[in-house]
């Protein structure tokens, strides 16, 4: 089998070929290369010592990060390139990294170390393909399977757990039995590893074209790495607008939005708080009155515990908090959702509803996907015809009111907010006069009201 290899990449094979040492592409570049994806890091490994490679690449730039390990970074063409020896791993104590390693020159000791078939395998151009543990067969099976026993790589590393729920969602990979038992039954070693490490890979899990299957499948993997949310397992909607359950509801929402990252956490997170807001009627009905807040909250806590940024944090939250608001057909309302929480997070907010209304029962749909679109239609209108609904938009400004005289302080903000409410209730339309105008009337009605009181 041919693989094109990376110019770049190519040439630090050569040199370390030169210099009479054997040197591979490794990894997940071969992978994808095999795949026909276009692979974007390429790591190499070679029997050559960290001490040699030193030597060998000191006329490139080089970052000796990872040395004690075997890893020396080369930079070549503006890019950085990994390149580790030949090495077997010692212990892992903290379900991550070896304690220690122990450099070889044997390659298929260097590739059994390795998490899975299809990422144990090397090549350069001379000697083609190193597959010593039937990678190829397994990709054109669309298997993925551990090298070795799979509970004692998971255990060296359980962050591998994930990575492989995230080729089976990502490369539609079936985990063969063995590798999928020790996937759920080493789940619990999740709880060792950073949340920074587990969002990066969680993201990736939740934009694969296979989510909907991989959350199914491993329910109880993800129930370790998202509290709170084995309490949606098997938890009835006894309501004419659901069909099922509300973890089966939000696997099938996840599966109904766009691969954006906020948009499939918001999914996952944006029903969580239903079980702990359920109440039932005399009739045996549920009701979830209250849930936003409750899945809020949640949510919260989890993104704040898998260390996610505040830029997506406060995203996420946004729609799960907005996410079951129903929409009255008056553009009043519109313009107040806006004024609340901008252009962008509402169109970001109607694909969100109509994921979940998707994921619901066939009760109403077309009515309720005909409000979303409806909605959407006025959003379109206020922001083609530049109807206000914030403070900016306003033909008059603080420093107007200063001018007529009001004194600085909260009763600036509290005139104005009143001229914005009353132009986006079209009580009064936004000219710069006729809100001069009432912002007097506003004063003196508040100046007398004080008096009187």
């Amino acid at each position: 089998m041919k693989i094109k290899i990376k110019p770049e990449a190519n040439k630090i094979i050569h040199t370390l070929q030169k210099n009479g040492f054997e040197a591979y592409a490794v990894g997940g570049c071969v992978r994808n290369a095999v795949m026909g994806i276009e692979a974007k890091d390429w790591d190499i490994c070679t029997d050559a010592t960290p001490d040699r490679m030193k030597q060998i690449f000191s006329g490139y730039k080089t970052v000796d990060f990872g040395l004690k390990h075997g890893t020396l970074a080369v930079i070549s063409g503006g890019e950085k390139f990994e390149v580790t020896t030949y090495r077997i791993d010692g212990t892992y104590s903290d379900n991550r990294h070896p304690e220690n390693v122990t450099f070889t020159d044997d390659l298929t000791l260097d590739l059994s170390r390795r998490d899975f078939t299809c990422n144990a395998m090397a090549y350069n151009d001379e000697d083609g393909l190193a597959d010593p543990f039937g990678g190829v067969k397994d990709i054109k099976r669309g298997l993925l399977r551990c090298v070795g026993n799979p509970d004692n790589r998971f255990n060296e590393d359980a962050l591998r757990i994930l990575r492989g729920l995230r080729f089976a969602s990502v490369y539609g990979f079936a985990p063969e039995r063995k590798t999928s038992e020790a996937i759920k039954r080493n789940a619990y070693l999740l709880n060792r590893i950073a949340g920074e490490r587990i969002h990066t890979e969680l993201d990736r899990i939740l934009c694969g074209n296979n989510a909907e299957a991989v959350l199914r499948e491993y329910r109880e993997v993800f129930a370790v790495v998202v509290p709170g949310l084995s309490e949606t397992f098997d938890f009835p909607q006894r309501t004419p607008h659901h069909r099922y359950d509300v973890w089966e509801h939000i696997v099938h929402s996840v599966g109904k939005i766009e691969p954006d990252a906020v948009l499939r956490m918001t999914m996952l997170l944006h029903d969580i708080g239903k079980p702990r807001a359920c109440t039932v009627d005399r009739y045996g009905a549920n009701h979830f009155k209250g849930h936003p807040v409750i899945s809020t909250e949640m949510a919260r806590n989890i993104l704040s515990r898998l260390k996610y940024s505040n830029e997506f944090s406060s995203e996420c939250l946004l729609l799960i908090e907005y996410h079951d608001v129903r929409y009255s057909g008056s553009q009043k309302q519109i313009k107040r959702l806006l004024n609340k929480i901008g252009e962008r997070e509402m169109r970001r907010l109607f694909k969100v509803q109509r994921a979940d209304t998707l994921a619901q029962s066939d009760y109403l749909r077309r009515e309720k996907l005909g409000s979303i679109e409806t909605a959407r239609a006025q959003l379109d209108e206020i922001i083609a015809n530049e109807k206000c609904f914030s403070l900016k938009q306003l033909e008059i400004k603080g420093g107007d009111l200063i001018g007529m005289g009001i004194p600085k302080g909260e009763r600036i903000g509290t005139i104005l907010n009143t001229l914005l409410d009353e132009v986006i209730d079209e009580k009064i339309p936004n000219k710069k006069d006729v809100l001069i105008k009432r912002a007097k009337e506003i004063g003196a009605e508040a100046k007398s009201d004080a008096l009187s009181g």
